[in-house]
């Protein structure tokens, strides 16, 4: 065999070793575990609402339907004096329905009054960006009850309701600081087992909530004028040695 032809066989035989060395320690550096850690950074904020709700819902009866409608107009007469006494601008009044029941219509009719034969309902919704106007009205609906208004007995639909709908402009700071927090766990697990945080591998910003201040039993939360917003991102961080 000449020297030309032994080189090139040479040249080939040490390619072919050096390729599966390369590939032998690839295939080792692939199989070693990549460290992870997960971890929680958490946002929250107590904000005031900035829209309310008093639903107003009233009942007037009559021995007939003119008589029933005729106490009915004086008691939204009186509801329309005491919120404009409260403040409140007409656009911020909305007649929602009424209702008309005839008694004498149903199947148990023998025993009526015939005096309160008809009933008629009417609920007004207010709605307001001042909730401290909505707090304040709420706070002396009462004082309706000196003025012959009789109140329906929907317990559930009487009350003001709250809700908070400026949460766009708080996204961005609450996202920031709850990516922080979720660094700094990530960097005090790194410290204890003798690493470093490396690039976010994965994140899930989470869902915002928008909660009651103050978690009360049996009360509902749009009840409460003040509400805590919350967030929880979730991120994945390489670990470095």
């Amino acid at each position: 065999m000449g020297f030309s032809k032994f080189f090139s066989a040479l040249i080939i035989a040490l390619g072919i070793a050096l390729s599966g060395w390369f590939i032998a320690n690839g295939f080792i550096i692939s199989r070693e575990p990549v460290r992870i850690v997960t971890v929680k950074g958490l946002s929250e904020r107590i904000v005031r609402a900035d829209l309310g709700f008093l639903p107003i819902q009233f009942i007037a009866s009559g021995a007939n339907l003119e008589q029933a409608r005729i106490e009915l107009e004086k008691s939204e007469q009186a509801v329309r004096r005491f919120l404009a006494d409260k403040g409140f601008e007409r656009s911020e009044i909305k007649v929602q329905n009424i209702t008309v029941r005839d008694r004498a219509a149903g199947y148990s009719n023998n025993n009526i009054d015939v005096n309160f034969r008809f009933i008629l309902t009417q609920s007004i919704m207010v709605s307001s960006k001042n909730v401290e106007k909505i707090s304040l009205a709420a706070r002396s609906i009462s004082d309706l009850l000196r003025e012959g208004v009789v109140f329906s007995s929907d317990s559930y639909s009487s009350g003001p309701t709250y809700i908070f709908t400026n949460l766009n402009a708080l996204k961005g700071e609450m996202l920031s600081e709850a990516t922080k927090r979720a660094r700094e766990a990530a960097t005090k697990f790194a410290i204890e087992s003798q690493s470093k945080v490396g690039n976010i591998k994965s994140a899930n910003q989470g869902v915002f909530q928008i909660l009651p201040a103050i978690n009360i039993p049996d009360e509902r939360p749009d009840r409460q004028i003040d509400k805590k917003i919350r967030v929880v991102s979730t991120i994945t961080y390489f670990l470095i040695d």
